[in-house]
């Protein structure tokens, strides 16, 4: 059992052993459970076919993966508080079972016996929670083994684990947004956050605003497609969460609609500096195209959240910023809605409630402190960086030294997405590639400084500091300016997706023997999938 990612909370084993191969049917004896049913034998698919391929003689006595409904243990409470379905409520001290309500709602038992695998829980999340651990099992396992029997009891620590993808700069065709929602299902994860506008492209269709998607040269998702996509996302038990940018991040807005106000060029930054104009909230063409792109979207979500942006909002302070973060997040809630935003919309005023997506501070930049530092950072000098360009950015970003303690203050909530170990566009070190993928490698990933697959999993949710009620949850973010392709997005995912979703299920971060023991046996599930990871040097994989 010990090659279960993310790691779960007890283990208790008992006698007997359950052999591996042999051919695995999905039941139930559950109506409440049919749909779950279907969904798991098509996410699971790949994986117990190759397992039952390997079974051997025909007469191998068949196992079964059970699902079923029930009570099941309580287990420590969830560290972060997060509405996605409501509060947490405490357990029943009566019969000491898992509440219902908020994360407890994913509580599971799994029980491994000779001849069948039974995932239990209170829910249908639990149970297709249980089950994608069952399928851990099966397919890390050698094929001529067997699984030591035993219950697992498992639930997350935090309510929210999510992963950010970024079809505005770089179109993620649907079906392989599909695919990665598999993903995030497979390793647990409960939201996927879709990145839809920047200055690169819009991509998703707005009734009554065309032009946003009439370029034939930037791919868009249609309202339909985006439905689906929704349904698909759901029946795997993960929320979307749609990002429409603004003020910022505002370009393929402004080259599809051009009568649209915006903010001036700021007198200081250098006419050598890079400038897209941030939308004007106190125009009453920005302010109409604000509050219909907005209402649009959160018609078209079924989910509780949208995204709005309010980062890098470069050109736009003071009450002109303010302005465009009270607009969005006034027209989201009379839509209905739940507004999140990036950690600098804390500096229009943050309430109870709302929600700061954290991603930086003035450390985690990283940035260069004169030029003999600049020399030694060649993904920055190949970038075109300057000593300039580093002192305008580190002007730039000297505020984000106060977003954090601005959204504790004032009762919100933070999301906890740090550029440091959570941005999973950050190239992998030279050291650690292999040498067979060191030429594909080096063309992926931002700007930041390289790292290895170790350094991303020491990351611990506790290293801010925050108390647990005012954390929402994790999120790992994939922005999208180098990759093209499903292959480039999963190679920069994995294996590194991996060691968030631990971290965001357990609490903590692994520790890195055993971890890694673990992370080497989940390559075959991969590759059964045929999603392309990087090997990193520091893992034996199998």
């Amino acid at each position: 059992m010990s090659a279960l990612i993310p790691a779960p909370a007890r283990r208790e084993p008992m006698p007997g052993a359950c052999p591996v191969a042999r051919r695995w049917e999905i039941r139930t004896t559950e109506p409440a459970l049919d749909a779950t049913a279907d969904v798991l034998r098509d996410l699971l698919a790949p994986h117990l076919a190759a397992v039952g391929a390997a079974a051997g003689s025909p007469g191998t006595a068949p196992g079964a993966i059970e699902l079923t409904l029930g009570k099941v243990a309580a287990l420590p409470a969830p560290l972060g508080v997060c509405p996605l379905d409501g509060e947490p409520v405490a357990a029943d001290p009566a019969d000491g079972t898992a509440p219902a309500g908020g994360p407890a709602d994913e509580a599971y038992r799994l029980t491994v016996a000779p001849d069948a695998l039974t995932c239990r829980a209170r829910t249908p999340r639990g149970v297709f929670r249980a089950a994608v651990s069952a399928l851990h099992l099966l397919a890390t396992a050698p094929l001529d083994g067997v699984l030591e029997c035993g219950h697992i009891d498992d639930a997350p620590r935090y309510a929210w684990r999510g992963l950010m993808l970024d079809p505005a700069r770089a179109f993620i065709a649907l079906d392989d947004v599909l695919r990665l929602i598999d993903v995030a299902a497979l390793y647990k994860l409960n939201v996927v956050h879709l990145h839809l506008t920047d200055h690169q492209g819009w991509r998703l269709e707005i009734p009554g605003l065309p032009a946003l998607t009439a370029d034939p040269g930037h791919p868009s998702y249609t309202a339909r497609e985006y439905r689906h996509l929704q349904e698909y996302a759901a029946a795997r038990h993960i929320t979307v969460v749609p990002e429409i940018g603004v003020p910022g991040h505002c370009g393929a807005a402004l080259r599809a609609c051009p009568g649209l106000g915006t903010l001036p060029r700021p007198a200081a930054l250098g006419a050598g500096f890079p400038y897209v104009p941030p939308l004007d909230a106190y125009d009453p063409a920005s302010r109409a195209f604000i509050t219909d792109v907005l209402t649009e979207t959160a018609r078209l979500t079924d989910g509780p959240f949208v995204h709005f942006g309010g980062d890098e909002a470069l050109g736009a302070s003071g009450d002109d910023f303010d302005e465009a973060i009270r607009l969005a997040r006034s027209v989201l809630r009379e839509a209905g809605k739940r507004p999140l935003g990036w950690q600098e919309a804390a500096r229009a005023g943050m309430g109870p409630g709302d929600i700061g997506q954290f991603w930086v501070d003035p450390e985690m930049q990283d940035l260069p402190r004169n030029q003999e530092e600049l020399n030694e950072r060649p993904e920055l000098l190949a970038a075109g960086f300057t000593p300039a360009l580093v002192a305008a950015m580190r002007r730039f970003f000297a505020p984000t030294a106060d977003d954090l303690g601005r959204i504790v203050a004032g009762g919100g909530r933070v999301l906890l997405s740090p550029q440091s170990h959570l941005y999973l566009d950050r190239p992998y070190a030279s050291g650690v590639i292999p040498a067979e993928q060191a030429g594909r490698a080096a063309r992926l990933g931002f700007t930041y400084r390289p790292r290895g697959v170790r350094y991303g999993a020491a990351w611990d949710p506790a290293a801010l500091g925050l108390e647990p009620e005012h954390i929402a949850g994790v999120e790992a973010t994939l922005f999208g300016e180098s990759l093209h392709g499903l292959d480039d997005l999963t190679l920069m995912l994995l294996p590194r997706l991996a060691g968030v979703a631990e971290a965001a299920w357990t609490g903590a971060a692994p520790e890195w023997d055993t971890y890694r023991e673990r992370l080497a046996r989940q390559a075959g599930w991969w590759r059964e999938r045929g999603l392309s990871a990087l090997l990193s040097t520091e893992i034996d994989w199998r």
